[in-house]
């Protein structure tokens, strides 16, 4: 594929993306809806020779149906309750959870990642692997991208998705402070030389005091291992069968016959947040800009949803209607969420370790997941269908997502897959004016909705509620510019 390069100031692409994991290939994706000019630089050449099980949680899966894309994954995933994230604390998913996706789906990691780069590909988005970012420049009007062998490339907008490692904001020189990693644990796919049913009866008993260990089947006669590190080291080097088998040996005083492993890894606890989300005309998103244990399975997940909250805006900025305050929503809302993850995470962690303090809380919250009350409010926080943005004051639904409601026209999500604002009418008396080139109007006098109006943003978030035509205006005004001519 010919690509051009630099001359003079002319851009070559709107958006450069660097990173071509899922986050990166949907942030492409959301782009392309709009038009925009997208290509994506991924460093390595081929995708991960392992195949690693990721969970997407409730609100991406809302957010994947929004696009269409749900029914695509659910063929190449396993549906699973929404239970027993929190901290691993086994306990039933709550009744009644506020979604019409109210599950999390299994997937191998290569699978995801093949669907959302295609996805973005089929959109027209164009996609470089073997190309690694290593300088950058920016002006007033776009940024020069630099990679391995010199080649260097215009382009209005740069985006960082290239991981917890980012070369794109260590080139900015955003700080990443938290904490680095106090504790480590193994991880790999291998054969074992014991059967099921003594595996199965060792782990339970190690697992009532040592939650960051399991052994469990994924088929064809493969277990997916974890166990605890002895310490901290170079995560850059994977580790051997020799180091598993110490470990298993050491934690379970035996080490299952494990043989012939398929992948190994190792993760580490390091909690940090990129100070800023945004230097100019270069951003950062995902592992980029915060990293968390993987306790709760949210990483993925939370990149996956700053992808949505800013894939519309910045193409709103290239397009040329984006009110001047609205990229920066972008910091202002997902930074806030980050923060809140990573707090989540260490106390799970805190409730993960073996000590008699951490073993009594455990008990004690194990209690208090009793009330639905309590395990709800923990499933919400963990699977992102309880985030608010804040809007301003207002009725508690302004800011938060709504659910896919069934419409007299279908369903709600199905009239979101071009990336779309909405107005959804309940009084049949609005009008979208002149937004109807970036909004849809729907009146549904039918509509499951104890509010008159409500005004969805592009990734389903309430930004207005009322029925005042003046005041619609002014709200879509804020948020997707002014009216067409």
């Amino acid at each position: 594929m010919h690509l051009q390069l630099v001359t003079g100031s002319r851009t070559a692409y709107d958006v450069v993306i660097a990173g071509c994991g899922p986050t990166g290939a949907l942030l492409a994706a959301e782009l392309r809806l709009h038009g925009v000019r997208v290509l994506v630089l991924e460093r390595e050449s081929e995708p991960a020779p392992f195949v690693r099980i990721v969970g997407l949680h409730i609100r991406s899966l809302e957010l994947l149906a929004m696009r269409g894309l749900l029914e695509r994954v659910l063929e190449r995933g396993r549906r699973r309750p929404a239970a027993g994230f929190f901290a691993a604390i086994s306990k039933p998913a709550p009744k009644d959870l506020d979604s019409a996706h109210a599950y999390m789906v299994g997937i191998p990691q290569p699978v995801i990642v093949r669907l959302l780069e295609d996805h973005a590909i089929h959109l027209g988005a164009q996609v470089r692997r073997g190309c690694a970012v290593t300088g950058l420049e920016q002006d007033d009007k776009g940024v020069t991208v630099e990679l391995a062998g010199g080649e260097r490339l215009r382009t209005r907008y740069l985006v960082g998705c290239d991981g917890a490692r980012s070369t794109v904001r260590k080139l900015l020189g955003v700080g990443f402070p938290g904490e680095p990693s106090r504790n480590e644990t193994l991880m790999g796919e291998m054969q074992v030389g014991l059967p099921q049913n003594e595996i199965a009866a060792r782990v339970a008993e190690i697992q009532e005091t040592e939650k960051r260990f399991w052994i469990r089947p994924v088929g064809e006669g493969t277990y997916s291992v974890v166990v605890p590190a002895a310490g901290v080291s170079d995560r850059t080097e994977p580790p051997t069968l020799d180091d598993f088998q110490q470990r298993l040996r050491a934690v379970a005083g035996t080490d299952f016959g494990v043989h012939s492993p398929r992948w190994t890894s190792r993760f580490g606890d390091a909690t940090r947040l990129a100070e800023h989300y945004r230097i100019g005309r270069v951003l950062l998103v995902g592992d980029a800009a915060h990293i968390h244990p993987p306790t709760g399975g949210q990483g993925l997940n939370v990149g996956v949803q700053d992808a949505f909250n800013l894939g519309w805006k910045l193409a709103a900025r290239i397009r040329g209607w984006a009110p001047d305050t609205l990229l920066d929503t972008y910091e202002a809302e997902r930074r806030p969420v980050a923060a809140e993850v990573l707090d989540n995470t260490r106390a799970q962690m805190e409730l993960h370790s073996t000590g008699p303090g951490a073993r009594a809380l455990r008990r004690l919250l194990t209690e208090l997941m009793d009330f639905d009350e309590v395990n709800r409010h923990l499933i919400e926080k963990i699977t992102a269908i309880g985030v608010r943005y804040d809007f301003g004051e207002g009725p508690d639904l302004l800011g938060r997502r709504l659910r896919d409601l069934d419409l007299a026209q279908g369903r709600l999500y199905d009239l979101l897959h071009r990336g779309r604002g909405l107005v959804l009418d309940r009084t049949g008396r609005l009008a979208a004016g002149g937004w109807s080139d970036r909004v849809d109007l729907l009146a549904d006098t039918t509509a499951a909705l104890d509010v008159p109006c409500v005004l969805l943003r592009p990734d389903g978030h309430v930004a207005w509620i009322g029925d005042d035509q003046q005041d619609l205006d002014d709200h879509l005004s804020r948020w997707f510019g002014a009216p067409a001519g």
